[in-house]
């Protein structure tokens, strides 16, 4: 008897994972079910696939032997799929986006239902993080894709840009009026409002060609969020910088105003990331061409 999909699917989860737990959760199984398709699969192939002790899971050699025709194989049933005639005939599959909040709400949440009409057989899902647990999630496949500008350095993940993403240093328009920022020791008047201790984003100021890191702040925040960043920076409470599409519509009502202006801020990339194994590329690409032509809002 031949392999189910299925039970490929499987154990090239455990082979990646190596933790048999996270690898039913990432195909949506429960333990026991999980462990039961290993099992199978190792009776039908007469070999243990893994060694298995209270601390750790290993591939045996026959394992190691299975791993990249399973791939193939798990690749080649994808194409399969991908050349069906009829997309309404193939079978449901889920996928979850992950994707930070503010970008989720604004732009990704409205085009949810025409994603699905155009893919009837998509069941799509949102989950909200920060852009490096985005890419932990993806990873170890709790998440198949997620929607970020975060730096990607990963060689177990790939990504396809979706749009560019400008970037703008800005303040509150009442606060620059009490406390310009004009010089380089006017910094030290100043709260700069990140999301981490790396400044994530005062980088695309800092790397910038006339940036640099001449300016001193009196404090830095770190608030973890974009969207609290500038909420904050609405409220006099500091200076950011902040995605260009994010504040638009503040600098245009005279909310907001830019600060240095003449410094070009490095520009990114949001990109639709999954992993470099993963077969459903083709849906990806799909999902990617669909998302890109909607403007970010």
């Amino acid at each position: 008897m031949l392999p189910s999909i299925e039970s490929l699917r499987c154990f090239t989860a455990a082979a990646k994972l190596l933790n048999f737990r996270a690898a039913a959760r990432s195909v949506a199984l429960t333990p026991a079910a999980f462990g039961a398709r290993i099992k199978q699969l190792e009776e039908q192939l007469g070999a243990p696939l893994f060694q298995r002790t209270t601390r750790s899971v290993r591939l045996t050699e026959s394992g190691l032997a299975l791993l990249p025709a399973a791939e193939r194989t798990l690749l080649a049933a994808a194409e399969c799929v991908r050349s069906g005639s009829a997309g309404r005939s193939l079978a449901p599959m889920d996928v979850t986006i992950g994707t930070r909040h503010e970008l989720g709400v604004s732009w990704i949440l409205p085009q949810l239902d025409a994603l699905m009409k155009a893919q009837p057989w998509l069941r799509l899902h949102l989950y909200f993080g920060s852009g490096a647990e985005l890419l932990l999630r993806v990873r170890s496949m709790e998440i198949e894709c997620a929607v970020t500008s975060s730096r990607l350095t990963d060689p177990k993940l790939d990504s396809l840009r979706l749009h560019r993403e400008d970037y703008v240093f800005v303040g509150a328009s009442a606060l620059l009026d009490k406390k310009p920022l004009d010089r380089t020791k006017h910094a030290e008047e100043h709260t700069l409002l990140d999301t981490d201790v790396t400044l994530s984003l005062f980088r695309y100021f800092r790397d910038a060609p006339g940036g640099g890191d001449h300016l001193r702040f009196g404090n830095v925040m770190r608030l973890g969020t974009i969207e609290a960043i500038r909420l904050r920076v609405l409220a006099q409470a500091g200076i950011a910088v902040l995605p260009e599409y994010l504040v638009r519509k503040d600098i245009a009502s005279g909310r907001l105003a830019k600060i240095l202006p003449s410094v070009s801020l490095i520009s990114d990339w949001f990109r639709l990331i999954f992993r470099t194994d993963d077969p459903r590329r083709s849906i990806y690409e799909q999902l990617a061409a669909q998302m890109s032509e909607a403007p970010l809002r």
